[in-house]
């Protein structure tokens, strides 16, 4: 299983410690605001297992993110290890769209880690590990057209949107206001950011 590590963050293989602080993000409503309503800790818990398994399985995946600096304003005291702020990583989508099968780079951290560049960091090295490690030809990212955080850290990091590549998200109810979806690309061979 691929590991990454970078100045500030590791991207590492989930631990049971993980667990309540993952649960505790996925339950914030200003954290799931572009994805939807708050999850349960058994859905939050069903997640952190497939990401286990698709980690497991792939060698790559949605991996946990630790901040480096145990001082850090995000860390939470679990005995002695720090527990992971998030993810960021690489996903199969298992929806049908016009532009899958595809490699998606993904992020979401907790709102404490917010602001401080992570999702920016951990995309970057992730994105690097998709290309040159991985040999992946193209990834793409997509959000609600209003999470303009996300969109941000998707030109950071090098993507471009073309207009024409937005979709409606089929798993989306088509009355929310969260149905219309950009979509950012990113070749091997293109520049990065």
């Amino acid at each position: 299983m691929h590991r990454i590590e970078t100045p500030r963050l590791i991207l590492r293989e989930w631990r049971a410690g993980d667990r309540a602080p993952f649960a505790a993000l996925n339950r914030d409503p200003e954290v799931r605001r572009y994805l939807g309503p708050p999850l349960t800790r058994e859905q939050s818990d069903d997640l952190l297992d497939r990401m286990t398994r698709d980690l497991e399985a792939r060698g790559w995946g949605l991996w946990c993110v630790e901040v480096r600096d145990a001082d850090a304003p995000s860390r939470q005291d679990s005995g002695g290890a720090s527990p992971g702020i998030g993810f960021v990583g690489l996903n199969v989508p298992g929806f049908n769209a016009p532009f899958t099968p595809c490699v998606e780079i993904g992020w979401r951290l907790a709102r404490s880690a917010w602001g401080q560049g992570f999702a920016t960091e951990g995309a970057r090295a992730v994105r690097d590990l998709a290309f040159d490690t991985l040999g992946l030809h193209e990834i793409v990212s997509f959000t609600a057209v209003s999470n303009l955080r996300s969109q941000r850290v998707m030109q950071k990091i090098g993507m471009h949107r073309d207009p024409a590549d937005d979709f409606d998200h089929p798993n989306v109810a088509p009355d929310s206001p969260l149905l219309r979806h950009v979509m950012y690309r990113l070749g091997a061979r293109e520049p990065r950011g």
